[in-house]
């Protein structure tokens, strides 16, 4: 059983709130299938409505764990539909990252992602976050794009890293954004 003070956010377009089986349909057909979408990810396309479901079990009993209590799908607040998942964690005391904001093809463009970070960091800081840290690997505009626009300011970049999928090496841009003025 899942606690009763579960988390939800709240944007004017979308609510981040925990996985329910009922949607796996959705996020598959809108974010999981999609290639373009893991491509700058850690994770793989689904291929299958059964590989589907498995994964939303799965997805449902990860958010679980109490270190998890930040991961979400992302729904669209006008119809309930589940386009995308977003979340951050404590990475140490007062400072918290994102582990990921990733929004189907069709949901992009539209200022969601703008939306999805601003309430990770205005949640954050409510937990009494003083930095927040959000990171991309080069060559993806959009999440750089996107930070820049909440008022991230460059950090750092990782040393060269290999991506288990593909083998594929890249490097990652962090970039933190204040919470609150030292």
């Amino acid at each position: 059983m899942r606690e009763k003070t579960m988390i939800k956010l709240e944007t004017k377009d979308l609510v981040l709130k925990k996985a329910e089986f009922t949607d796996w349909k959705a996020i598959y057909k809108n974010l999981w299938m999609h290639e373009e979408s893991a491509r700058y990810m850690l994770w793989t396309p689904t291929k299958t409505e059964e590989d589907a479901k498995a994964r939303m079990f799965r997805t449902i009993e990860f958010e679980k764990k109490p270190e998890n209590k930040y991961l979400f799908l992302v729904y669209l607040k006008e119809t309930g539909e589940a386009i995308g998942f977003a979340g951050m964690r404590e990475r140490e005391p007062e400072i918290y990252e994102e582990c990921g904001i990733a929004l189907g093809p069709d949901f992009v463009r539209k200022g969601y992602g703008r939306q999805i970070l601003n309430a990770l960091t205005d949640e954050a800081k409510k937990a009494g976050a003083k930095k927040f840290y959000a990171c991309n690997r080069v060559g993806n505009v959009a999440s750089r794009e996107l930070q820049l626009a909440c008022g991230f300011q460059f950090e750092s970049m990782s040393e060269e890293k290999t991506d288990p999928r593909t083998g594929e090496k890249y490097i990652m841009e962090e970039r933190v954004k204040k919470l609150i003025l030292f």
